[in-house]
């Protein structure tokens, strides 16, 4: 998002948006923001249909999902401090679905080394059914003392 879509959304102006990254400019690292060359505002423009960009005479700053965190977290309108801590509230919540998944996986692993060690047993329990049934199927010869017929 661009520095001016940012600094509506927070209720703030630019500059004072600009002079909070300025003040702070420890906190946004390349990864969360930078300024974007005067070969792609002109390119920005000219894809938005706007003649001029409000008069500003720098080129706007882009910020990634980080850089739009990092700012709430330094502009102190209301609005920027309701959306930090929703930020908060949505990345607790993250952890907690995380570590209830995670504790679900490893007591899923548990059960399933051992079933896993079963298999064997109950393999060899299934060879005695089968065992047992064939015998079932074919009766052995009676011993012992056997009556002649008459």
């Amino acid at each position: 998002m661009l520095d001016k879509d940012l600094a509506e959304l927070y209720g703030v102006e630019t500059r004072v948006l600009v002079q909070a990254i300025k003040r702070n400019i420890d906190r946004f690292p390349k990864d969360f923001m930078f300024q974007i060359n005067k070969e792609e505002f002109e390119n920005l423009k000219s894809q938005i249909v706007i003649s001029g960009w409000g008069g500003t005479r720098k080129n706007p700053y882009a910020f990634t999902e980080q850089g739009v965190t990092m700012l709430s977290s330094v502009l102190r309108s209301k609005r920027a401090i309701q959306i930090n801590i929703h930020i908060m509230r949505a990345y607790t919540k993250i952890r907690e679905m995380l570590l209830t998944h995670k504790d679900l996986l490893l007591k899923m692993e548990e059960l399933e080394k051992k079933v896993g060690k079963q298999d064997d047993k109950i393999a060899l329990i299934f060879d005695y059914l089968k065992q047992f049934i064939n015998q079932q199927n074919n009766p052995k010869k009676k011993i012992g003392f056997k009556q002649r017929k008459k």
